[in-house]
């Protein structure tokens, strides 16, 4: 490709080791791309989840992508506008400084879903900093721990003014709620009008704290 000007990209990659080869390092991807006048500005990090495996993602600057799938706790940051849907995983609990840096850095999500079944360490409260997502709505919680359930859907945690689709167990939503008796305006579930469980729900309990349903 001679003539190739310009390269905007967006890879994601999981390397197996099953033999002495190191992984590569951050600073070793991003070496081999100085010099490269088609890649003007890169950014990468690197998660390592066990001795045999390696997830990198290396995307061009500034990103250009509605999609941002599986970033986890080694997430770096930095401005991400165009992006509308993005999945959060890891093997590793999240804690609210990574939620904060989210909001902040891509303040246009509108449909996430988070991947973790650790619970936090350090589980944040009605005193912690209110992290908003204005714009979200549709929050996907099927294969993330009770704790994050708590995380988003309490008000005075974080605040999703159009939250319009929830998914989610109903177990998590019998330990957040202790059983539906905790006050609804303590929730975000007021204009929810698209709510996935993976069981039946009460039509009562389901018209009290989801009245838009």
């Amino acid at each position: 490709m001679k003539k190739l000007d310009n390269f905007t990209f967006n890879i994601q990659t999981c390397v197996l080791r099953y033999n002495d080869i190191n992984f590569s390092s951050n600073e070793d991807i991003q070496r081999s791309f100085i010099g490269k006048g088609i890649y003007p500005h890169i950014n990468s990090y690197i998660s390592i989840h066990s001795h045999i495996e390696s997830k990198c993602h290396i995307y061009s600057l500034p990103y250009q992508f509605e999609y941002l799938l599986e970033i986890n706790n080694s997430f770096p940051g930095g401005m991400f506008h165009t992006v509308r849907y993005l999945v959060v995983i890891d093997i590793f609990p999240f804690e609210h400084k990574l939620f904060q840096i989210i909001s902040h850095d891509i303040p246009f999500i509108e449909i996430l879903h988070i991947r973790n079944d650790q619970p936090q360490e350090d589980k944040p409260n009605s005193s912690t900093e209110l992290i908003t997502f204005p714009h979200l709505k549709l929050l996907n919680l099927q294969s993330a721990h009770t704790d994050y359930a708590e995380q988003f859907l309490s008000k005075k945690i974080t605040y999703l003014s159009r939250l319009l689709s929830l998914y989610i167990k109903y177990e998590l939503l019998t330990i957040i709620t202790n059983n539906f008796t905790i006050d609804t305006t303590y929730f975000n579930f007021s204009i929810v009008k698209d709510l996935d469980l993976d069981q039946s729900f009460s039509s009562e309990k389901c018209h009290h704290y989801f009245p838009m349903l």
